[in-house]
């Protein structure tokens, strides 16, 4: 490597990538804090009821839809600079509004900063997609995309991490997570907002570095279109983007279903969980750097941009495929003689009532740990297990750890999703100019959070018909959707002349 090439892999929109990356990550741990703290939130703290909590989830993804759908057209209207500063400073002020939010308030105070949290949230993706087409040409550019998109998994990853440091038994002390999130959003804005200026009006660059970021080339059809939504409407490629984004709906069903899925299918308790999630979303992490390194290896050795995108989102779609299986794991719990010699390890301590129902439970066999939950609650009802027994039994009478298993096919099609999602956000700088790009996004993102909530309403009608057994339509959707949006868009999407970009000779 020569001094130009080197002067250019270390470039500073490796700098701006950091940046997205840092904001995608706050993005990812505010909205994931609820998911962590609902438990504690719903049964100690405020006492909602499902539907209330559930009216508060729903009023987030909503809140995120409309949204994707105005964040776009502003963020193209205004900048990259001062919108994603908008954006990120009304999720974090109402980030903030959590910690005011009082059992007096009910439900509705919950609902109303969850709604504003959403409002603003929406605007990261549009704008970090805008940055990285901005910063970077084709060939590196699903590379960024997946740094970036790489904070979200850290996000989910450091909310359960933050909550267990933070808040006490009984929910004491929860504000204080909100309020720690808020510090790091304020610190982003001023960093941002002194640090972000487009390419070409930034001090910092080497006239190098700004030639090999403007050495990218779109379709002469998408050079037409001008970020008014009238235009943005009539391109079929918002449309065909739009189409690969109905597949968002498995990544929303793995961030806020996987944990209860887990438990109902294997009896995974909060303490059990954290390490299979941690696990999901390291693999994510790596799917999300590595899916977007892979694209772009093959485009710097003269693939055509759209053929190495679709190549990687083709092999993304075919690795996704077996979480379908994952409800077909065959754990059984069952009361016997092994259940009662794993209790004993535990220290567990029984009343003679406890015992009693235990004992009447010898012989039988159930399906899944929601079953199996239930059938103790009935039998125990005379002297309920508390929470660390049932935790225990549910432990006990597990039949092996194929949730290791059905945990491994998650983080495969996690990580998977993840690499998929960095080369289509790349598709999107691929075949429109920088005015458009962040309208697109905005747009695309918000039909792929409508498919998210009538996903949602489909799994709750599933589990309430069919119990457990209801996840296994989920996951087979889950694992054919890709196939076949990448189908439909490979269909329906316009030519793409090869983008050949500079080589790093040329700067030598």
């Amino acid at each position: 490597m020569n001094a130009w090439e080197l002067q250019l892999a270390v470039g500073y929109r490796w700098r701006m990538v950091a940046l997205l990356f840092a904001a995608t990550t706050i993005n990812y741990l505010d909205r994931s804090l609820l998911g962590v703290l609902a438990p504690t939130l719903q049964y100690d703290v405020f006492h909602w009821t499902d539907a209330e909590f559930a009216a508060i989830s729903m009023a987030f993804k909503a809140a995120y839809a409309i949204g994707l759908l105005g964040a776009g057209a502003l963020i193209d209207r205004w900048g990259t600079r001062l919108g994603y500063l908008i954006s990120i400073a009304v999720w974090s002020s109402f980030g903030l509004m959590h910690t005011l939010i009082r059992p007096s308030f009910g439900w509705v105070g919950f609902l109303v900063a969850r709604f504003g949290l959403g409002l603003g949230e929406a605007g990261n993706f549009p704008a970090a997609i805008k940055a990285v087409s901005s910063w970077f040409p084709a060939q590196e550019r699903a590379l960024a995309a997946g740094i970036f998109n790489a904070g979200a998994n850290i996000g989910a990853i450091l909310a359960p991490i933050l909550v267990a440091l933070i808040v006490q038994p009984g929910g004491v002390g929860w504000q204080f997570v909100f309020l720690v999130t808020a510090t790091f959003s304020s610190i982003w804005c001023v960093t941002w907002w002194r640090t972000y200026r487009e390419p070409e009006q930034h001090s910092r660059l080497t006239e190098a570095e700004l030639r090999w970021i403007q050495s990218d080339c779109t379709s002469t059809s998408a050079r037409a279109v001008t970020a008014t939504w009238r235009a943005i409407m009539r391109q079929p490629i918002t449309w065909n983007i739009s189409i690969l984004r109905l597949a968002d709906f498995a990544w929303w069903f793995y961030l806020f279903w996987g944990g209860k899925f887990l438990f109902d299918r294997f009896g995974l308790n909060i303490q059990a969980l954290a390490l299979p999630l941690i696990t999901i979303y390291l693999f994510a992490d790596a799917g999300s750097i590595g899916g977007g390194w892979i694209s772009s290896r093959l485009i710097q050795r003269g693939w055509p941009t759209v053929r190495a995108r679709k190549s990687v989102m083709l092999g993304c779609a075919l690795l996704i495929m077996p979480v379908a299986s994952v409800t077909r794991l065959d754990t059984k719990f069952e009361v016997g003689a092994t259940f009662f010699a794993r209790l004993s390890q535990t220290g567990a301590v029984l009343t003679p009532e406890q015992r009693a129902a235990l004992n009447g439970m010898q012989g039988g066999s159930y399906a899944s740990a929601r079953d199996f939950s239930v059938a103790l609650d009935k039998v125990s009802a005379a002297s309920p297990l508390n929470a660390p027994l049932k935790a225990a039994c549910i432990a006990a009478a597990r039949s092996n750890r194929l949730y290791w298993l059905a945990t491994f096919l998650i983080a495969i099609a996690a990580a998977a999703h993840q690499a998929w999602a960095a080369n289509m956000f790349s598709l999107i700088g691929d075949y429109l100019p920088r005015e458009s790009v962040a309208s697109v996004a905005g747009f695309s993102g918000m039909v792929g959070v409508l498919s998210s909530i009538v996903a949602d309403i489909l799994v709750g009608r599933a589990l309430t018909q069919s119990g457990v057994n209801g996840y296994l339509v989920v996951f087979v959707c889950a694992g054919m959707a890709y196939l076949i949006v990448l189908a439909l868009f490979h269909v329906l999407a316009p030519s793409m002349p090869r983008c050949v970009g500079m080589d790093y000779q040329q700067f030598s």
